[in-house]
């Protein structure tokens, strides 16, 4: 029993990509965060799209790939402190319906801003790039591995 603790789950970083109106929340800030780059002035459609693109998934990978541990206290005697929020989702259960939203995301994002930006070959290794970067770290395969170490501790 945890005194003082208002929540009922072990560790609140499972579920809180689950909760009520997170999906529409994250969508609405992408959304906020293209129109924020299309007002300025000296950005081109394309230029916004890509940044849009680029901005969206280095944050993502930052908070969710990156970032270990979590804010709450957890009666779980350390384990969080070593993964990442990806690898906490959902108990760490793959194919879940919040993990399915968070992969396809960024690959529609992607497909946006690819065809926005016309292919530009500039704009396109940059998209695919930023794209790679988040996709990579979500593989199954990839739960818990450190490549060459880093992110270990």
């Amino acid at each position: 029993m945890n005194v003082g603790v208002a929540h009922s789950e072990v560790n609140p970083n499972t579920r809180v990509m689950n909760s009520r109106g997170m999906w529409l929340t994250y969508a609405l800030g992408v959304g906020m965060l293209h129109i924020v780059l299309l007002s300025i002035p000296f950005f081109s459609v394309p230029v916004a799209w890509t940044l849009t693109n680029v901005i969206h998934n280095l944050g993502m990978y930052v908070f969710l790939h990156a970032v270990k541990g979590t804010p709450f206290e957890t009666p779980d005697q350390g384990r969080a402190r070593l993964l990442t929020h990806w690898e906490q989702l959902d108990y760490g259960v793959q194919f879940t319906s919040s993990r399915k939203f968070f992969t396809i995301s960024p690959i529609i994002l992607y497909f946006l801003a690819s065809f926005y930006t016309k292919y530009d070959p500039t704009h396109f290794i940059l998209n695919t790039t930023s794209l790679l970067t988040v996709l990579i770290p979500k593989l199954p395969q990839l739960h818990g591995v450190r490549i060459f170490g880093i992110n270990k501790y």
